[in-house]
């Protein structure tokens, strides 16, 4: 399923992190999964989360510059093979994945990958054809 991915960049800091956390814990929104990637200055969290608009709403008010970008939410077996089977899926199908992170699934046997991928409805198609919940 396509989701709304917040992206923050974060200047490498003492608190920052708790920081921005804090400003979506006093909007009230709830955060389903993050991720962030950094270098010695600077990162990019990456964060799903339940009102994206409120999100992006509330952390560009705090100062922090924002972006929303589109991504798939994709269901896959919480087993060892299932995020591999649908991986393979999208490399058959000639479809890049420029990252990826998983979060939990209130879904008993079941976990959520967020992925991103240049093509969101192709890649959307090839993977419900396949089986996937996406």
């Amino acid at each position: 399923m396509l989701v709304k991915q917040i992206s923050v960049f974060v200047e490498n800091a003492k608190g920052r992190l708790a920081e921005i956390t804090g400003v979506l814990a006093d909007s009230r929104v709830n955060i389903y999964a993050l991720s962030i990637a950094d270098t010695t200055q600077f990162g990019i969290l990456r964060i799903i989360v339940e009102d994206p608009d409120a999100a992006q709403n509330a952390l560009k008010e705090a100062g922090f510059t924002v972006s929303i970008t589109d991504v798939l939410s994709l269901e896959i077996d919480d087993r060892p093979g299932g995020l591999a089977r649908a991986l393979k899926t999208l490399s058959e199908n000639e479809i890049d994945v420029e990252y990826a992170y998983a979060y939990i699934s209130h879904t008993i046997d079941k976990a959520r990958v967020v992925v991103r991928v240049e093509d969101i409805a192709k890649a959307s198609e090839i993977l419900k054809a396949a089986g996937f919940s996406a």
